[in-house]
């Protein structure tokens, strides 16, 4: 067997553990968005995995269906800081015309800094820029002690469900393309 089948397996065990000491926590944490993914409301994780069973899915399929930026929780939107600044780009148009297919909370921060939204021609940045610094960076950094490494910056056009359907196993990341 691989280890792909026992990485939900373990996540399940976990979280079920979880469940049982800090229920509260465990609600907030999973079972609602684990309700949303399946459509049901105020299923705890046990029943949760009773009802993902009789659906004939699995554990591992319903972890894997993507977050949709128009769900909204009993505390709110959840979002993380990068999916709010993407959210901002969405509305702003920068994703049109497949906006409506981009889930911009399944981003990361590499995954928003490699969209090909920046400017290309470095000429056009300002002076202060890389004012002072003996490598030329396409972007500007404007604070910080160490220089940023940005792997892949401004390098992807943004496609329809982009970031929906990649794999996120430790400890490379591999990214297929357009995955």
């Amino acid at each position: 067997m691989s280890l792909l089948y026992f990485v939900p397996l373990q996540v399940a065990c976990v979280m079920t553990i979880w469940s049982q000491l800090q229920p509260a926590y465990a609600a907030n944490m999973w079972n609602e968005a684990l309700n949303k993914r399946l459509g049901t409301k105020g299923l705890d994780l046990s029943q949760v995995l009773v009802e993902v069973e009789k659906r004939g899915s699995s554990f591992e399929q319903l972890l894997t269906i993507p977050e949709q930026d128009d769900w909204v929780y009993s505390d709110g939107k959840s979002t993380s800081c990068i999916a709010f600044i993407l959210e901002m780009y969405k509305a702003a148009g920068l994703f049109n015309p497949i906006a409506s297919s981009v889930q911009v909370t399944e981003f990361t921060i590499k995954d928003a800094y490699i969209l090909n939204f920046f400017e290309n021609n470095s000429s056009r940045l300002p002076n202060w820029c890389n004012d002072g610094d003996t490598v030329k960076l396409p972007y500007c950094q404007i604070k910080g002690k160490y220089r940023m490494e940005l792997p892949g910056y401004n390098s992807m056009e943004p496609y329809p469900h982009m970031n929906e359907r990649c794999p996120s196993l430790p400890t490379k990341y591999y990214r297929p393309e357009n995955c």
